[in-house]
């Protein structure tokens, strides 16, 4: 139903944005240095949830809503541009700190975990713009269902997704080692962060294809 060249494609697209620092990883993994891997997979679990969540508002017609009230997404544009900017700002600012630097967070229970990582994932702009413009590109209407392709390609999305930031909370503690012993790579791990984070969202603001790419 869907091409190999579809599937690759959209795991090359979510492999790039796993790695670009955004508030999924920054909460998954800071969650993970202070509290353990075990917390940080839960968490995962959450944002997993939230994955799902957006594929299926997508596959139930969210992005018609936006094509057809385009304040509606613009304003959900620029609210998760300037929440990337405030990110940035709070990595690069003078006393910020590295995403992967040690810190001391206060503990939570494993319902809080579920339901921050949830939360952190649907208010993620990255998450959204993926999930409501990128996604439907993928999809070939001469090769049949046009809902189940989005749904497969969706699914290829957030299995990219899970395993990319599962790599990452299983390796966090050892990296936030490291950083610990070389304060210069953390310096230079913050300026590379908030560099990424603020170029995706002035990315984010500029963007001109709206939410009607995804009724193509």
């Amino acid at each position: 139903m869907i091409g190999l060249g579809a599937i690759a494609g959209i795991a090359l697209v979510e492999l790039g944005m796993v790695l670009t620092p955004g508030p999924n990883m920054i909460y998954l993994v800071s969650r993970s240095i202070a509290q353990g891997r075990r917390a940080g997979l839960v968490s995962l679990a959450g944002v997993a949830l939230g994955f799902l969540v957006y594929l299926f508002a997508v596959s139930a017609g969210i992005a018609t809503v936006f094509a057809l009230v385009p304040e509606i997404y613009l304003a959900v544009k620029l609210a998760g541009a300037g929440y990337l900017l405030w990110l940035a700002w709070k990595a690069v600012r003078p006393g910020g700190r590295s995403l992967l630097a040690p810190q001391e967070l206060t503990p939570d229970g494993t319902r809080k975990l579920f339901l921050m990582g949830l939360a952190t994932c649907l208010l993620n702009p990255k998450v959204a713009i993926l999930y409501i413009s990128l996604l439907p590109q993928f999809v070939d209407p001469a090769r049949g269902h046009v809902g189940m392709q989005g749904v497969l390609l969706g699914l290829t999305l957030i299995t990219v997704g899970v395993a990319g930031n599962a790599f990452f909370i299983v390796t966090a503690g050892s990296v936030a080692g490291f950083f610990g012993r070389h304060p210069l790579w953390q310096r230079v791990h913050r300026y590379v962060m908030g560099t990424a984070l603020a170029g995706f969202a002035v990315r984010i603001a500029t963007e001109r294809t709206g939410a009607a790419v995804a009724l193509r």
